[in-house]
């Protein structure tokens, strides 16, 4: 196969582009895929596989007509025979249907269900609000970097408590 003419040689690394993302060429193509938002390793073997490539091989040597036959399987998964429990959004609100998402469609679409929770006024919606953690962790020992305490008293705090004391 001939290399792609999408792939820029970037010093050691060559980047080729894939649905608006830049991948690293030098990596195996089940691997590379797995840079891609919304794209698992799992469903990454599965988009090879479907598109009749080998996941071993380097994403340089794909030729654009490859790629633009990769980025088709990607957006369309269903058609080419790759199982809905692969999709990341299965059973949508709006349409029903079992969709897979990537890139900057996930991040909005994400973006647009935590909305939807907030406004519902839901458990969920409350947590995000909070910023508080939404499925059921402890906030005990963790979820500490926000500036939150929860359960016990910082060291500063301790100090600055005895200090007053002395007083």
């Amino acid at each position: 196969m001939k290399e792609a003419k999408t792939a820029e040689k970037v010093g050691d690394t060559t980047i080729v582009r894939v649905l608006n993302t830049d991948l690293n060429g030098n990596k195996r193509l089940a691997y590379a895929l797995k840079g891609i938002k919304g794209i698992s390793y799992t469903t990454a073997r599965a988009v090879c596989i479907a598109a009749g490539y080998d996941p071993n091989i380097k994403l340089k040597t794909l030729t654009e007509q490859d790629i633009e036959h990769l980025e088709k399987v990607i957006r369309n998964p269903g058609d080419y025979g790759i199982p809905s429990y692969l999709f990341n959004r299965r059973k949508d609100l709006e349409t029903g249907k079992d969709m897979h998402l990537t890139g900057s469609d996930l991040e909005i679409r994400r973006k647009l269900d935590i909305e939807r929770y907030i406004n519902l006024k839901t458990y969920r919606g409350w947590r995000h609000m909070l910023g508080q953690p939404v499925r059921g962790q402890r906030t005990r020992s963790h979820f500490r970097e926000k500036g939150r305490v929860v359960g016990v008293v910082r060291k500063t705090v301790k100090i600055a408590s005895s200090q007053e004391k002395k007083k």
